[in-house]
């Protein structure tokens, strides 16, 4: 009898990635929706098979906000390690479109950088904010 195991009994890891978007117009007003569940936040979400990371950055800030956008810089990754998901962040500018609400979007709008700071309020996303708006931390990388 060997020791050796099967692979066939290892199952294939399950990470949800996500791409998010802080989005700053020409006035230095940052986009922000209001979802149903976590209030005031910038715009994202999951990456679909197929799809590359800023696609799925630019498909979803459409969908939540009616702006088209053009992503500007990758800014870096934060990793929920016991939710298995990692949350990709980007910088990018408005080139288009109209803030309009969706499903995922209660009320969208552009607002000051430092008013919007205040109200984002979910968990760690001020801080995805903050270090996206600091160059100097370029890229990142913050496990949680």
């Amino acid at each position: 009898m060997t020791n050796q195991k099967n692979e066939d009994t290892y199952s294939t890891p399950k990470h949800i990635v996500s791409a998010a978007t802080i989005v700053l117009n020409d006035r230095q007003e940052m986009l922000l929706i209001k979802g149903p569940r976590r209030g005031w936040k910038m715009p994202g979400g999951q990456v679909e098979e197929g799809e590359s990371l800023t696609e799925a950055a630019i498909r979803k800030t459409k969908e939540e906000t009616g702006i088209d956008i053009e992503v500007v810089k990758f800014c870096g990754v934060f990793q929920n390690v016991r939710r298995s998901i990692c949350n990709t962040l980007f910088l990018a500018q408005p080139i288009g479109g109209e803030p309009t609400t969706s499903t995922e979007s209660l009320e969208v709008g552009f607002f000051p950088i430092e008013e919007a700071l205040e109200m984002v309020t979910w968990k760690n996303f001020r801080q995805r904010i903050e270090y996206c708006l600091d160059s100097e931390r370029h890229p990142f990388y913050i496990s949680f």
